[in-house]
């Protein structure tokens, strides 16, 4: 973990976020005391495909049996 100043991270800014990007966690700190982190986003989410599980999966009949009187309580 590398702890910088503001102004240093002011300064420095582009080499720091490819840091945080090769995976070191920078902390930003004002005087002793840190005040943030530095840290890459998760990356992007992959676009949903209608019908990408269809084939993949089974309901099986006991699926649309009533449940159970003491589940049933449990919702009601």
């Amino acid at each position: 973990m590398k702890t910088v100043t503001v102004h240093q991270a002011k300064t420095n800014l582009s080499r720091l976020i490819r840091e945080a990007l090769e995976g070191e966690e920078v902390v930003i700190a004002r005087g002793p005391a840190p005040v943030a982190r530095l840290v890459p986003l998760a990356g992007p989410r992959a676009r949903r495909r209608p019908g990408s599980l269809r084939g993949k999966l089974r309901v099986g009949p006991e699926f649309f049996e009533p449940l159970p009187a003491n589940e049933r309580a449990g919702w009601e």
